[in-house]
């Protein structure tokens, strides 16, 4: 992709909140900027000239720093978010608009939850007492956890057979997620499709204020435009 490229050098920069991330090619720092205000003054000590917003889809903050610092020194921002997923005929999904409201619906007599949200959103959850959790993450949680669960701790890409399988192991009867879109970990919601087990689906932040790219080319497309034309 970018970092291949000879005629741009690509600074790519990871939050830190994974304990053993996968690197990108090029150059990498890791860590938080300290706000748009920090941003901004990497931005203008690095010389950079066009920043691309790759981020989580739901990580709002950086986001909006990353708009706010642009903004403020007049560095081209160019918005990819990776299309979600769309609810199919035979999806039984719940649609709520927070980590909150998804708790408040789980958390009954019977209910064994698939919690797939990552590790720090957790603390919504840590007053179910009614309800069992199975919850995966990357890395080990560090804040407040439901009293009754199971942790796993892997990283995708997950085969639907291998998600099949755990949702039938541990009898699973409800999912809770993000819709976060991309290929990597959609197979859940096929197993869950296949099985016919409701997803609670956590409403995705509005981060962009501008236009948005959905596909890999046409950020590459932008970025080679904005490149050409500098002076």
């Amino acid at each position: 992709m970018l970092s291949k490229r000879v005629d741009v050098a690509v600074v790519s920069s990871l939050a830190g909140r994974v304990s053993h991330p996968r690197l990108p090619e090029g150059i990498v720092r890791v860590g938080g900027f300290g706000g748009d205000a920090g941003l901004a003054a990497y931005l203008r000590d690095e010389a950079i000239d066009v920043v691309v917003d790759a981020t989580h889809p739901y990580a709002a903050r950086i986001s909006q720093n990353a708009a706010l610092a642009c903004g403020s020194s007049a560095v081209p921002l160019i918005a990819f978010e990776r299309q979600r997923w769309e609810m199919q005929a035979a999806d039984r999904w719940h649609l709520v608009p927070d980590m909150r409201a998804a708790a408040s619906m789980v958390d009954r007599e019977g209910s064994r939850v698939f919690l797939t949200i990552g590790r720090q959103e957790l603390g919504a959850f840590c007053g179910c007492e009614k309800a069992w959790f199975l919850v995966r993450a990357i890395d080990a949680p560090t804040s407040c956890m439901p009293p009754r669960m199971s942790l796993i701790l892997n990283r995708g890409p997950y085969a639907l057979e291998d998600e099949l399988r755990l949702l039938r192991d541990f009898s699973i009867n409800l999912v809770v997620t993000k819709n976060s879109g991309g290929a990597a970990t959609r197979a859940k919601i096929e197993a869950a499709r296949i099985l016919r087990i409701p997803v609670v689906m956590i409403a995705c932040p509005a981060k962009h204020t501008g236009i948005t790219f959905t596909t890999i080319s046409e950020v590459i497309d932008q970025v080679t435009q904005l490149t050409l034309d500098l002076p």
